[in-house]
C-alpha cells in the first residue's frame, strides 16, 4: 500500500470495522462546522460525508503548506449515518427521555439506516479522485414493552447512537431482521469502503 489511509470519524465502531478487514489507517477529526442542504436521507448522508472528507483534505494541504513541503498522496474516508423513520431523521438521543421517545417510535415497525461514505484520493499525479455512495439498510424491530426499553436505556447504549440503539450490542435480541448491509447498520459498509480502495489503486 503505497498511499496513506486516513479515516475521517471519530466513531469507534468505524475504526473497529475498517481493522476487522485489515486496512492500515490512521485517524483524523475535523471540528469543521457541518451543515447540510439537502432533503433527502440518502443525500443528506453523502452530503455530510464528502463534507468531512473534503474538511480533512484541505486542513492536510494548509498543514503541508505551512511546512513546505509537498503534498502526499493521500486517501481519506469520510462518512456519515442517519436512522430514519416515516422519511423523519432520529439523531442521537439528548437524553434518556429522549431515548425513550426514539425507542418506542422504532418498536414492532421496519425504518431504514442510510450511511453515506466519500472517499477522496488527494496528492496524486492523476489529480483528486473523487467516489461519494450512499447504503440503505432496512431494520425490522421486535415489539417491545415499556418495562424492556427503560431496562435497555439503562445499560447506557442508547446514548450516543443515531436512532438510540446499537445493532451490535445488547440491542441485538430485539433486531427482527434486516435487508441490506449489516455493516452499513454498524457505521460503515466495509465491502463497498474496500471494493472503492481497490478500485482507486489505494490497496
Amino acid at each position: 500500500m503505497d498511499k496513506k489511509i486516513i479515516l475521517g470519524s471519530a466513531s469507534p465502531r468505524r475504526r473497529e470495522l475498517l481493522s476487522q478487514i485489515g486496512i492500515e489507517f490512521t485517524v483524523r477529526v475535523s471540528d469543521k462546522e457541518e451543515v447540510y442542504h439537502s432533503e433527502m436521507p440518502e443525500e443528506i448522508v453523502k452530503e455530510l460525508a464528502l463534507m468531512k472528507a473534503e474538511n480533512i483534505a484541505e486542513e492536510i494541504r494548509a498543514d503541508r503548506e505551512k511546512a513546505g513541503g509537498k503534498e502526499a498522496e493521500s486517501v481519506i474516508i469520510g462518512a456519515d449515518t442517519v436512522v430514519v423513520l416515516d422519511r423523519k431523521i432520529l439523531g442521537k438521543p439528548a437524553d434518556e427521555e429522549d431515548a425513550f421517545r426514539m425507542l418506542r417510535s422504532l418498536r414492532g415497525r421496519a425504518h431504514e439506516v442510510y450511511t453515506g461514505v466519500a472517499v477522496l484520493c488527494c496528492g496524486g499525479e492523476q489529480g483528486q479522485i473523487t467516489r461519494c455512495h450512499a447504503v440503505r439498510t432496512e431494520v425490522y424491530v421486535h415489539d417491545m414493552t415499556d418495562d424492556e426499553i427503560r431496562g435497555y436505556i439503562a445499560t447506557g447504549e442508547p446514548a450516543d447512537k443515531a436512532g438510540g440503539y446499537g445493532i451490535q450490542g445488547i440491542f441485538a435480541k430485539y433486531i427482527d431482521r434486516i435487508d441490506g448491509d449489516y455493516y452499513n447498520v454498524v457505521g460503515l459498509p466495509v465491502s463497498y469502503v474496500y471494493q472503492t480502495l481497490k478500485e482507486i489503486g489505494a490497496l
